[in-house]
Formats: C-alpha cells, structure tokens, sequence
C-alpha cells in the first residue's frame, strides 16, 4: 500500500505544480497579457494535465486515487474547453465518469446524456466522491451550454441547479478544508468551481431568455431574466439581464419601462453599447429626435473607445462569458452597428433636423475615417454603410445647406470624375417579374450597377447647379442642370412585350426605388433650370421648363409656385392661381423622409413667399372667402 500512496502524492504535486505555475505566471491576469502568449500558456497547461491523467490511467480505477483522477480530469477539461475543443473534453468527462462507474460496479453506462449523468449522480451516492462528479457535471453543463444544447439543458435543468444549491451550503468548501488540514498535497483546481457555477447559472438564464425572446415568448423570457438579475455574478452579464429585460419590454410594447431597464444595464456596466443602441431605436420609435440624437452621439463615442475586451473575471477567465453564450439569438440581440454606421445615421439625423452645422462635421469625420487605414468596422455584417459616391452627395448636400457651395462642388467633382468615363451611353430599365420583390437592375460586364453610377453623376450635376443657384451665377446653373437633365434622359424603361419609353411620373407607383429616384432628379433639374431662366427673364423657356418639372415630379413645391409666377409675368392670371392652388393641395408623402438628403429640395436660392401669393389672390378676387 505503500507504492500507491506515494504516487498518489507525487501525481498530486505535478497537478498543484501546474495550477500554480498558471496562477503565479499571469493566469490570474490573463487578458492583461499578450493573447498569443495567453494561448502558449493554455496550450502548455493542456498539455501537462493529459499527460499527468495518461500516467493515472495506466492503473486501474481504485478508491484511493479516484478524488485524484476526477480532479486532473476537471482540469485538463477546463483547458480543452476554454480552446473550444468540446468533443475532446466531453470525451475526457465521459471516461473518467465511465471509470467511476466501473469502480462502484454499476454497470454499462447509458449513450443518453441525460441519463448518463443521473446514473453517475446516483452511484456515487453521498460518498466522497459525489463532490468530484458534480465538477465534472458542471463542465458537461458549460459544453451544452457553450455548444448552444438548450433543450437539454433544459431537460436537466433541476439537476444542473441543484449543484448550484449543494455549492451554497458550503459542503464543498467544508470537506476540502478537511482535505487540506490532512494533506498539504490535496489536488488544487485550476478554476474555482463556485464561480464556475455562478457562471454557468447566469449564462444559462441569458441564453434561454435570449432563445425565448427571440421566439416571441417574451413574458417567459421576462421572468427568467428578472431571477438572473440578483444572481452573483460579474457587472457585465448582469447588464446582460438589464439589456435583455429591456427587449422583452419593448417587444410588449413597453417603451419606457424598456428605457428604463437599458438604464439600469449603463449603470451597471457602462460599456454595455447595445443598451445605449436599443434606447436610440425607443427614442427613435417615440419620435423623440433630440433623445436619439444624443443617444447616437453616446454610442459613436463610445464604440470609438480602444476595443472592450470582456474583464477578466478572478478565477473564471479560463472560461469567459463569450465562450459560453454563442447562441445566434443572442449575437443578434446584442448585435450594434458599426462605429461609422452610427456616425453616419448621426450626421444624416443632425442634416434632417435643423442641427445642419453639426451635420456636416460628422460628414466631414465620417469621409477623413473612410480615407484612413483604421476605418472600425465599416463593413460590419448586417449594418452597411452606402457606398461612397452616396457618402458624397449627401455631404455635399449638407454642405450646401450650410452655405459652403465651393465645398460642395468640390465633392461632387469627385463623384463625377471618379464615374463619368464609366457611364454608358443608354440604360435600359426592365419591368421586373409579377413575383419578384426586387427591382431588375441594369449590370455590365464588370459588375458595376450602371443605373446607380448615372443617378449619381446626374446628382452631382443637379447639385453643382444648385451651388451656381446659391451663388446666383444662373448661366451657370443653367449650363449643370441641362447635363443632369441630358444625362438622366439616357434612361429608358421597358415593359414587358414593350418598347423601350421614357419613363413618366404614372410609373413611378409601380416600380422601385431607382425608377423614384430618377424621376426625382428630372424634376428637380427641370424646375432648377425654369427658376434659373426667370431670373435673367426667359419667361418663356422657364415656363417650359417648370411645366415639365411638374409632369415629371407633381409635387415639386418649387416647380410649382414659380410655374404660377411666371404665368403671373405673361398676363395669365388665372391659370397662375389655379397653379399655386393645386401646389398647395398636394400633402408630402412618407416616402419623402426616406430620401436621400440631396433628394429633397433646395431651401436655397431664389424663394417665393406663400404669403404674398396669397395677398395677390385675394386682391384679384376680392370677394373670395378665405
């Protein structure tokens, strides 16, 4: 008996060796070291526990070194699963519980999981080594867990929680505290098992929430999130709970409880980004536009800090938090935009509602970060930023509206030499089928979407006429809105058994966003060219010119007052009047808020007062009722 009991030790002092060459040499400390080195480290550590294991194993399986066993187990497990080798450690656990089993002599495990575990949990009874399986259980919870296997979880769950409970009582502690006073030689764990299982409890809580959130069981998910919330556990997964609480309210139509709880994740963790997302979207939803501008400016500066790397956690950074919750539900719940994604939609924001100053700075930030070699992110799955001649036009469009033409124009050359060359000399759009939702698009051989490179150009061109306008050179106003006029007539489009037409403002219901959009420029070019004629008093060609702008695009506001103006000039009254009158009748549609920024019109440039209009309505019929 004598041979045994010193190998016992020797193999015991090998395993404290190693635990405490991990601790002492950083392991504590893991993420404030090089990762690569972190990696050699658990990759050495891995190695030493298999080996040491392979040494206890030679031996059949006896009483006196089974605690030994289950514990360099555990450890080389928690390495194998902290490098994601998840088949390599479920085949360790089920081994050494197989062996256990051998030992008590009952019989052949089964291939059920399930009921695997529960004849392990049952033959070893309330014997010392119950407390040596219930390690080994929790490391089989963290690889269902980790390998998103809810449902069994789930079917387990009352057992899984019932370790949690043995843990509280503090029998573990008690019996390896007896251990210790025995031995100094007791084998030492790598990792904590109370944290461990803290951990797991936590996890599990916002995993399955995730998973019923996301299959619109929102109450249930609720409730268990709601448990999770006063559980021990790192800052971080209970601002998990806050955050997750928070969707299940909004998904209940709970806005400002929803608020509240994203709050309450901030206050937790203030690195928790996603809290500061989703209360954008409320404010957004709530029409709130100043909360959600500031919500956007939070979250851009906050996804501008160095990368949040997960805190390590004291004696649970072997297994962190993202290595156990990989569940898509959950990537998608706590998903965010990129950082210039959100300074995008902030720059966009400020330009559409007044802070137009503000705008054009992040504008001007958002294109310099797209010119750099860190650009964060930009293409992040799920939230893409437009592609970069859009980027330009809408900053020129804000720049514009800031009184900067010079600017302007010098942006919207960049678009048009970039893409000039590459324009074809005719684009035909083809009716797409009755069952297909997206519109047929016009590619050459390259790839290249040739009917956006031409509503761009003729973008760049109707803006660069709009700076002539601002700066009243309205030669030269004439001259770019005539080629943004010219070139958006290569356009065709082709019905179904048809030749190909020019397309008219009766199509644009039916047809899609491209369609919209050029008739759009046609329209705004038109009236831009008709209000620049009445300015050096060509009153015919711009009542020519405003005529058209309203056929192509009927709501034009512009078109439509100076129409009436220059009628007015040419002695034609009445049908001056009826003009206006119908200008005015015409309500936006919501489509218009969807429009690109230099889509809408310009607020620039000579201006009609409706006021005034009015007054010389009423003096032509002055017996008119209001």
């Amino acid at each position: 008996m004598h041979q045994p009991l010193c190998l016992i030790d020797t193999w015991s002092q090998e395993n404290n060796e190693v635990v405490n060459k991990w601790k002492l040499e950083g392991g504590e400390d893991a993420l404030t070291r090089d990762q690569n080195q972190n990696h050699s480290r658990l990759i050495w550590c891995s190695s030493e526990f298999h080996k040491l294991l392979r040494k206890i194993q030679g031996i059949p399986p006896v009483a006196d070194h089974t605690q030994l066993e289950l514990t360099v187990v555990y450890n080389a497990c928690v390495c194998s699963i902290a490098q994601s080798q998840f088949s390599e450690a479920e085949l360790l656990l089920t081994r050494a519980t197989e062996r256990v089993l051998q030992m008590t002599e009952d019989g052949p495990a089964a291939s059920d999981r399930s009921v695997f575990w529960r004849t392990a949990l049952k033959s070893v009874g309330n014997t010392a080594l119950t407390p040596c399986v219930l390690y080994l259980l929790c490391l089989q919870w963290a690889i269902w867990l980790a390998t998103c296997q809810l449902k069994t979880i789930q079917g387990f769950q009352d057992e899984l929680f019932s370790v949690f409970e043995t843990l509280s009582t503090g029998v573990w502690e008690e019996e390896r505290s007896a251990s210790r006073r025995k031995s100094s030689d007791v084998p030492l764990l790598v990792m904590d098992q109370r944290r461990l299982i803290e951990l797991l409890q936590i996890c599990t809580f916002i995993a399955q929430g995730a998973e019923r959130l996301s299959e619109g069981q929102s109450s249930e998910a609720l409730s268990g999130l709601q448990t999770a919330s006063s559980l021990p556990a790192p800052r971080t997964l209970i601002a998990h709970t806050h955050l997750l609480s928070g969707s299940c309210l909004a998904h209940m139509s709970r806005p400002q409880m929803a608020l509240q709880c994203y709050r309450m994740a901030l206050e937790t963790d203030s690195r928790c980004v996603c809290a500061l997302y989703q209360s954008m979207l409320i404010y957004r939803q709530l029409g709130n536009t100043q909360a959600e501008i500031q919500a956007l400016r939070l979250l851009h500066s906050s996804l501008m800090l160095p990368s949040a790397t997960e805190p390590a956690l004291a004696g649970a950074h072997l297994l962190p938090p993202s290595l156990l919750l990989r569940s898509q539900s959950l990537s998608s719940l706590l998903s965010v935009p990129s950082a210039l994604s959100v300074l995008h939609s902030l720059a966009l924001k400020c330009v559409l509602h007044e802070r137009v100053s503000e705008g054009v700075e992040y504008y001007l930030d958002l294109l310099a970060a797209l010119h750099s070699k860190d650009q964060h992110g930009v293409h992040a799955e799920g939230h893409p930023l437009p592609k970069l001649p859009e980027l330009y036009l809408q900053a020129g469009a804000a720049l514009l509206m800031a009184r900067r033409p010079a600017d302007c124009m010098a942006l919207c050359d960049e678009v048009i030499t970039t893409a000039l060359e590459l324009l074809p000399g005719k684009v035909v759009l083809e009716e797409p089928e009755e069952k297909c939702e997206a519109e047929t698009r016009a590619l050459c051989a390259e790839g290249e979407d040739r009917v956006g490179m031409l509503l761009w150009v003729g973008a760049a061109y109707l803006l660069q006429g709009h700076c002539h306008t601002h700066r009243r050179d309205w030669k030269q106003a004439v001259t770019h809105y005539t080629r943004c006029f010219n070139l958006l007539v290569k356009v065709h489009f082709k019905k179904r058994g048809c030749q190909p037409q020019i397309p008219s403002a009766d199509m644009v219901g039916m047809q899609g966003t491209d369609l919209c959009i050029l008739q759009r420029l046609k329209g705004l070019s038109l009236a831009g060219r008709g209000i620049s004629f009445t300015q050096i008093d060509q009153n015919r060609e711009a009542l020519r010119d405003l005529q058209l702008s309203m056929q192509a695009f009927p709501e034009c506001t512009g078109a439509g007052l100076w129409c009436g103006e220059v009628l007015w000039r040419l002695g034609r009254r009445q049908e001056a009047v009826a003009c206006w009158e119908k200008t005015w009748s015409f309500t936006p549609q919501p489509s218009v808020q969807s429009l690109s920024v230099y889509l809408q019109e310009p607020q620039s440039g000579p201006l009609l007062d409706p006021t005034e209009l009015r007054c010389r309505i009423q003096e032509l019929h002055p017996t008119s009722s209001d």
